[in-house]
């Protein structure tokens, strides 16, 4: 059933979000300390099992020079350069396994598939660990450094995101000016930070993003992973207003003003896991070209195959 706004009212709804004013400074200052470290990329194809594909293993340098794993795939002998989709997985996921995940190289395109820190529990395994501290946090990643906006998890993970297409655009199989990201849910989330955050990115696909409008998300819906939130502040009740703010330079809102690349976002309007009032918070501040699909009748798993068919389209027009 709907628990949020119609979707006449999705259509027009502004998030109150504001983005703090040292928010650019904060992101250059982050990126710029990762950058000072090299790359470091290396690749070692594997043997995957599949013949129609070629597939390797990729470690490459992240949040300051942290090492992070990747799959690339590729169809089979191809000799590039081609264009290139970056990849970033749900709450919970991580890269799986080489022979998973077909469908972007079976399409043509090299299918960066970038390994989530600590994360790999959730349907999917992973092999990078989180080398962050933390301080006490509710259990999940939502709350984990949230003690100060330069020891937040996602500080890390949005920072190793931009370095996957940074690690994606250095090798010889890619094409450079034709690389795209996409996500569902958190990685949606993440697509639409890396957007904000790297210029000249081709195209974003963002499905049933996750990580929009915290503050609204957080007292809305009861349902994990933003139900973190709610549990880690009912007990650290005088620490609200600070969460709140580290929370500002991290919300796919903030980001959303700052992309410029074409973005296809789809929304489910039963979702309880990222209400929609959330995705529109971020779509409708976003400020390059821009369409969304909205699911009616659908929760959390949005359009499944259909968002998969709106997925092609939109990388087939702008990646060719």
């Amino acid at each position: 059933m709907y628990t949020d706004l119609p979707e006449a009212q999705l259509r027009s709804h502004l998030s109150t979000q504001a983005d703090p004013a040292d928010f650019d400074e904060f992101w250059a200052g982050t990126l710029a300390e990762t950058r000072r470290h090299p790359l470091a990329v290396t690749v070692q194809r594997v043997d995957a099992g599949i013949s129609t594909l070629d597939v390797f293993d990729v470690t490459f340098a992240g949040y300051v020079g942290q090492p992070i794993k990747a799959w690339l795939r590729v169809p089979a002998g191809a000799t590039g350069p081609l264009p290139t989709i970056v990849q970033f997985h749900g709450y919970g996921r991580g890269r799986g396994q080489a022979f998973e995940n077909l469908l972007w190289a079976s399409a043509g395109y090299a299918h960066f598939d970038m390994d989530l820190r600590g994360q790999g529990w959730g349907g999917s395994t992973g092999d990078t660990p989180d080398e962050g501290g933390s301080g006490p946090q509710a259990p999940g990643f939502l709350t984990r450094g949230i003690e100060s906006k330069e020891n937040y998890y996602y500080r890390r993970l949005y920072t190793d995101a931009v370095r996957a297409v940074e690690a994606a655009r250095s090798l010889d199989l890619v094409d450079a000016d034709r690389v795209g990201v996409m996500g569902t849910s958190q990685g949606g989330g993440i697509a639409l930070a890396v957007a904000g955050l790297v210029p000249d990115i081709a195209a974003v696909v963002a499905r049933v993003p996750f990580l929009c409008d915290f503050a609204r998300a957080s007292v809305i819906t009861d349902a994990m992973p933003y139900r973190e939130l709610g549990v880690y502040l009912a007990t650290n009740r005088p620490r609200t207003a600070a969460v709140h703010d580290v929370l500002s330079y991290f919300d796919g809102v903030n980001f959303a003003k700052r992309a410029r690349a074409p973005l296809t976002v789809t929304a489910a309007l039963m979702d309880p896991i990222c209400p929609p009032s959330t995705v529109f918070g971020a779509f409708n501040n976003y400020a390059g070209p821009k369409e969304i699909t909205v699911w009616p009748y659908n929760g959390h798993e949005g359009g499944a195959w259909e968002d998969d068919a709106l997925a092609l389209r939109a990388f087939g027009s702008a990646l060719a």
